[in-house]
């Protein structure tokens, strides 16, 4: 099957396309340029803000033929190899599945042999945190003395399941959620790429459901092209996002401004039976976005 969802299909592959993380990104080219790199690295943050993507790009800085570099060629075959997911020197690990102290006893047992074509080994494991204790444990001596061509990468949306032990021996990096106004120009890009036709107020409508997640905001645009086809109407995602129609609440809150007690109680009784199965956070919430609502 050819066809690619749009997580995918416009990742960033290189730190310059990275969106709404300017401060990992900074850190993390300043040190491939001073050649001050660390063994291990801890990215933490909420789902879908970039931190397998932004691991993968620093697997591709420091097996690139011109690296370690802050700025991977993206062609030659170590970086053609991450790209694809088939490099040798290159490991994701999956936390989820990966548990046991056998794990990461075999991990252990395969970090002295050396990169069969970059400069290092690179172990990515995501979702962290769900290792068990005994797994960590048996991670400890070879996180804090691993071999000079060994670099390990964790990821985890739960920081607060990490020990203090690991915590201790990597280099830790907090990614924040995706600003809406970020993730509304990375929508209408890729719309236009997808030749979508959207309104800007519909782009608005997903960047506010995504929650500041970029992996959210793309799968949510993808399933409105699939619902409504090239053309995308706001009644038509109002209806697959489940939101509240902006138009009447509007009408609500101008009636409740009015003090017209019967037409406000028409329009809120309107609003709860169209938005049956909905809860009244939803409600608040579209309410909430609407800037001249009054805050008393």
């Amino acid at each position: 099957m050819d066809y690619q969802v749009s997580a995918r299909k416009y990742r960033p592959s290189a730190f310059d396309e990275v969106i709404g993380q300017p401060h990992v990104v900074q850190m993390l080219q300043n040190a491939l340029t001073t050649k001050r790199l660390a063994h291990a690295f801890l990215f933490s943050g909420t789902r879908g803000v970039g931190k397998t993507t932004v691991a993968r790009i620093l697997a591709k800085a420091l097996n690139c033929e011109q690296g370690p570099t802050s700025h991977p060629c993206d062609h030659c075959p170590s970086c053609a190899d991450i790209a694809s997911g088939t490099s040798v020197d290159v490991v994701e690990i999956d936390g989820a599945s990966n548990t046991s102290v056998d794990d990461v006893r075999e991990i252990r047992d395969n970090v002295k042999f050396a990169p069969f074509r970059g400069g290092y080994r690179v172990y990515i494991i995501d979702e962290v945190h769900m290792l068990s204790n005994s797994a960590f444990n048996a991670l400890l001596k070879t996180l804090e003395e691993p071999p000079p061509h060994v670099v390990f990468i964790f990821a985890t949306t739960e920081l607060h399941k990490i020990p203090a032990t690991i915590l201790s021996r990597c280099q830790h990096y907090n990614f924040k959620r995706i600003q809406r106004a970020e993730v509304i120009r990375r929508l209408r890009h890729v719309a236009d790429q997808e030749q979508l036709v959207i309104e800007d107020r519909s782009l608005g409508l997903l960047g506010r459901a995504a929650d500041g997640s970029m992996r959210d905001a793309l799968s949510l645009l993808d399933q409105a092209a699939a619902f409504g086809g090239k053309t995308v109407t706001h009644a038509d995602l109002e209806a697959l996002l489940g939101a509240v129609p902006q138009e009447l609440v509007r009408a609500a809150v101008r009636a409740m401004q009015a003090q017209d007690a019967g037409e406000t109680v028409r329009l809120v009784s309107r609003l709860l039976s169209e938005t049956i199965g909905k809860s009244f956070a939803a409600i608040w919430s579209s309410m909430s976005a609407i800037s001249w609502w009054p805050r008393w």
